[in-house]
């Protein structure tokens, strides 16, 4: 499992950095990743940061002060995505967490539990975890 962040002049953040750059970066790292003898076993999670809403075509779902806020893309590249779907499950920036947690069977953490407890008391669902966007039969 790795996080990885492009340079500063491949993040595509507005102000210094171009789509266009970031774009053509992000799908030569894929291709590269693509080409790996690991890609059958590999998920792939490529969000934004929402940057003000910039990213954002509709208002934010109700909640907290903290939470939830602007909606963030995230694309899915993966043997196991499902091919050919928009998934309207509603995720957060801790799915990525979310999904890890369940995949290995590892204890939940205190932030998870208390994110849920307050979209509970919000009378909302908790988050997603990535799996309704994956084909995990293969």
């Amino acid at each position: 499992m790795s996080f990885y962040k492009p340079q500063g002049n491949l993040n595509e953040h507005g102000g210094y950095a171009d789509v266009a750059s970031g774009d053509q970066h992000l799908a030569d790292v894929v291709s590269h990743l693509e080409k790996s003898p690991q890609w059958s076993h590999m998920l792939v999670v490529v969000t934004y940061d929402e940057n003000g809403g910039f990213w954002d075509h509709v208002a934010p779902p109700k909640a907290d002060r903290w939470g939830p806020g602007n909606r963030i893309p995230a694309f899915i590249i993966s043997p196991y995505a499902k091919m050919g779907t928009v998934d309207h499950t509603q995720y957060d920036t801790t799915s990525i967490l979310r999904f890890i947690t369940a995949r290995y069977d590892l204890p939940v953490l205190p932030g998870i539990v208390a994110r849920d407890k307050a979209l509970r008391n919000n009378d909302q669902p908790p988050m997603g975890d990535l799996s309704a966007a994956l084909d995990l039969s293969r």
